[in-house]
């Protein structure tokens, strides 16, 4: 890449179209990190976006739906419950809150290794689950078909995990 010659998008207009944090993961996610050469594609940031950001905002999305279709059904707020109060029956929540936490502990070991390069695909991987898995064959449950107990249960469980990975550092 080139200052004169200009070969390369302008940062300013990555960062508008795509956001500071796709762009920082695709940094991140790129050969940079291990001091090789990158060639820099503005395709690659897309990439973190369709791939980490969009199925994490439209899991953020569905529970807020479901959260706002249980107030308006029982006429009270919801409170999520916190996880060390958190005590799920169903295997669904408990194995993607055993997941959220062992994505916690990877990342923090990782970046305590100045492994950065290994975060971004464990986090793909992480969201993949998320979205594919619990949301997809947990469905009944987060919209309230097991009744309230496992339904608050369930949106308390999405809650924690995707707070979980607001907070990952």
């Amino acid at each position: 890449m080139s200052k004169r010659l200009k070969n390369y998008p302008d940062p300013t207009e990555v960062v508008d179209k795509y956001g500071a944090d796709a762009l920082r993961l695709y940094l991140i996610n790129s050969p940079v990190v291990r001091a090789e050469t990158l060639r820099f594609k503005e395709e690659g940031v897309f990439a973190v976006v369709k791939d980490v950001f969009l199925p994490w905002y439209n899991a953020y999305r569905f529970l807020i739906q479901n959260i706002l279709r249980l107030e308006m059904e029982t006429g009270s707020r919801f409170t999520p419950t916190p996880p060390e109060r958190l005590a799920p029956t169903n295997v669904l929540d408990r194995w993607i809150g055993a997941a959220s936490r062992s994505l916690v502990a990877y990342v923090a070991q990782e970046m305590g290794a100045y492994r950065l390069y290994t975060v971004v695909p464990y986090l793909v991987k992480f969201i993949e689950s998320l979205t594919n898995v619990y949301v997809r064959y947990n469905r009944k449950g987060l919209k309230g078909a097991k009744g309230l107990e496992d339904t608050t249960t369930c949106l308390s469980c999405l809650f924690n995990v995707l707070l979980d990975v607001c907070k990952v550092r």
